[in-house]
């Protein structure tokens, strides 16, 4: 009975986390600001002590839960409501390096030594400070690089060169299953697939890993590969 209780705690708590998520939206692991991760890791340490509750206290780790996802609403909305908060919860951009200045005092704030922001500034591929205008340490932790203009990459544009604009690539067959709703979204529909794909002698889309289409008439189809490297 014990391990069947613990299944559902654990089927409930994922629930509960997966909805909680949701609710605190979607944002990768370097956009998070320091209050956001810790939250995250204190909601998921109380989904795990929700799914081994043994005696009848789950209910405590979950409304915990709870309330932690709604004081991170609350203070996302308060950031967004006022500016001024926003240093207070979020923190603030700082200066590290500025036209040939580190700024000691900003490094003391930040917590970060010397030799970790030169390591960071190789590998982002600055190995000589006079190459850079600007470092910016972020709020959520990681540092901005402003080069200067003639140690960036050439662009199109510093030779008033105006490349034709890309497309986003739609896919369209995915693991031998085709996805219609995408095919309709591009105004095609069956019959013009297959006769793209016959074009390239793929009669059976049940073969196809993956097919795109990148909006400039090319079909790229990807067969699956059934031998192992």
């Amino acid at each position: 009975m014990q391990v069947l209780k613990i299944i559902m705690l654990a089927l409930i708590s994922l629930i509960v986390l997966f909805i909680l998520t949701k609710m605190l939206g979607q944002r990768e692991m370097s956009q998070l600001s320091v209050f956001d991760y810790i939250i995250t890791i204190t909601i998921g340490s109380m989904a795990a002590e929700m799914a081994t509750s043994l005696e009848d206290h789950f209910l405590q780790p979950l409304v915990a839960m709870i309330v932690y996802s709604l004081v991170a609403l609350l203070i996302s909305y308060l950031n967004i409501k006022f500016v001024k908060l926003r240093s207070i919860f979020s923190g603030k951009t700082l200066i590290l390096y500025d036209n040939g200045t580190l700024f000691k005092e900003n490094f003391k704030k930040a917590k970060i030594d010397l030799n970790e922001f030169l390591v960071q500034c190789r590998t982002n591929g600055y190995f000589f400070l006079s190459d850079l205008k600007t470092a910016l340490l972020e709020s959520n932790g990681k540092i901005s690089f402003l080069p200067y203009s003639d140690k960036r990459p050439a662009n199109p544009s510093d030779f008033n060169i105006k490349p034709k604009e890309d497309n986003l690539v739609t896919n369209l067959v995915l693991d031998g299953k085709i996805m219609y709703s995408n095919l309709e979204e591009l105004g095609f529909d069956k019959i013009w697939l297959d006769e793209m794909l016959q074009k390239q002698g793929i009669v059976k889309i049940d073969n196809i890993f993956l097919a795109t289409y990148d909006g400039d008439g090319n079909l790229l189809v990807y067969l699956t590969n059934k031998k192992n490297i």
